[in-house]
């Protein structure tokens, strides 16, 4: 069997792929790689237990426990109580946070100071699959050492297992909405009175808390998609389909309409007259603003190799050095912490904020853009203009072996002479999928002409 956890957790159709099975035995070994006890004083309220060595005046090694949200798809209620199976089998309490977006989990995971935090949701895929993601003390997103770690305790024939009061408990948070929304408020400094957005919550996680959000910043507020049955998750709509969005932009004539997805990560904006504002065009807005402010740390912005050249020329134009990572959130996630930057993201809508959060908030990055718009007067339309977008296409050729293909001597001389003729001018990106037997072949250049007829003739040469 490969690796089991994917460039953001385990994922697959659920109850076929993901089984509550398999998501108990991750579960609790999960809890042995990160649910050791630790020191702490007291109890804060809302917290599964106090359990504390009488003997040691109150003070000792608390039991570890974990927060444990979910999205609303139907597969997900099956799954949290696996999960809760999981941990509590393994000594952890259990503390449940019910529906909310995954960078609430990751908040909450900090701000109750539990142990670790799961979160259950297959993103912006469809609703048959699901997810488990996994958090750190503090709400990190795991290294690949901790993920490799818990993958090799699942194939412990025997794991300790507690009885009698030492399993686990569950207990569930009744303050986990109001803790996170008061997260987000604080992020805002000024009132977005006289913005109107449209909020498309995609059926999903950010129907608890986005609307609600926006409008005590002080935004006009129009949800759409914000009444999920557990069955409608991103059914043609939230970021990864604008339509419907772009339509009441325009139906309501409102400044703004922002797109999440199913658990809320990402995303992504439409201005008012209803043209798609992506990652990109987000990161270089609130980059510029960060960098006039102050707060961008060594005037540096940090996205992924997939993000537009347009991107990397807007940037130099202001002033802003742009570092490239590899693709998956994780990674942008790794170079922030390692340079101590203040803003990363994708161009598919995940925006980091390090001093703000742990990992991508689509919600955040919605109060953040509109923000901008309130200090500045400026429309999204402006706001955005800094970015050019070049023409890209993106071929993806099935191969056996993507090594063997990435590594064909036709395939290296033809990428070195494209290349030249592009020039400054256009970009070429060859990458293996990470979770298909893909190559994908991705160029950029002035026109969309030039650009697939590239992309077709490197892709014509991947066997």
């Amino acid at each position: 069997m490969g690796r089991l956890f994917g460039t953001d957790g385990v994922r697959g159709l659920a109850n076929k792929d993901l089984t509550a099975d398999l998501a108990l035995r991750l579960s609790a070994a999960a809890a042995a790689v990160l649910g050791a006890p630790y020191e702490r004083w007291g109890t804060a309220e809302g917290e599964p237990n106090g359990r504390r060595d009488p003997a040691n005046g109150g003070r000792g090694a608390a039991r570890p426990f974990a927060v444990v949200g979910w999205d609303p798809r139907a597969s997900s209620e099956m799954l949290s109580a696996a999960v809760s199976a999981g941990l509590t089998s393994a000594g952890v309490d259990v503390l449940l946070v019910g529906v909310l977006p995954t960078p609430a989990v990751a908040h909450l995971v900090a701000e109750y100071d539990a142990a670790l935090g799961v979160m259950i949701s297959a993103s912006h895929n469809p609703m048959p699959d699901n997810g488990i993601k996994f958090f750190a003390r503090g709400g990190h997103k795991l290294e690949d050492a901790q993920e490799d770690a818990i993958e090799a305790a699942l194939d412990d024939p025997a794991p300790p297992r507690p009885t009698g009061a030492a399993i686990g408990r569950v207990k569930r948070a009744f303050d986990a909405v109001d803790r996170y929304v008061a997260h987000l408020e604080s992020a805002v400094h000024v009132s977005l009175a006289g913005l109107k957005v449209v909020v498309d919550a995609a059926n999903g996680a950010a129907s608890t808390v986005a609307a609600k959000a926006y409008r005590d910043a002080g935004a006009e507020v129009i949800a759409i998609h914000d009444a999920p049955d557990g069955l409608n998750i991103n059914r043609d709509c939230g970021s990864t389909h604008l339509e419907g969005l772009r339509a009441a932009v325009l139906a309501h004539e409102a400044d703004l309409g922002l797109g999440h997805d199913g658990d809320a990560d990402r995303c992504l904006a439409i201005d008012a007259a209803g043209r798609t504002i992506d990652g990109d065009a987000i990161m270089a807005i609130l980059a510029i603003a960060m960098d006039e402010a102050g707060e961008l740390t060594d005037h540096t912005l940090v996205a992924t190799v997939m993000s537009n050249l347009g991107l990397h020329l807007a940037m130099k134009a202001a002033g802003i050095t742009l570092r490239t990572a590899a693709v998956g959130d994780r990674y942008v996630l790794e170079e922030l912490r390692t340079g101590g930057y203040a803003l990363g993201g994708e161009q598919s809508g995940h925006v980091v904020l390090p001093a703000l959060g742990t990992t991508g908030d689509g919600v955040l990055t919605g109060l953040k853009i509109m923000e901008r718009m309130a200090q500045t007067g400026a429309s999204l339309a402006e706001l955005a203009s800094v970015l050019t977008v070049l023409p890209q296409v993106l071929v993806n050729v099935k191969v056996i072996d993507k090594a063997a293909a990435m590594s064909s001597s036709d395939l290296v001389a033809a990428l070195a002479a494209e290349e030249a003729a592009l020039g400054e001018a256009g970009r070429i990106l060859l990458r293996p999928s990470g979770t298909e037997p893909l190559v994908r072949v991705m160029v950029e250049a002035p026109t969309e002409e030039v650009a697939r007829g590239t992309a077709e003739r490197l892709a014509g040469l991947i066997s």
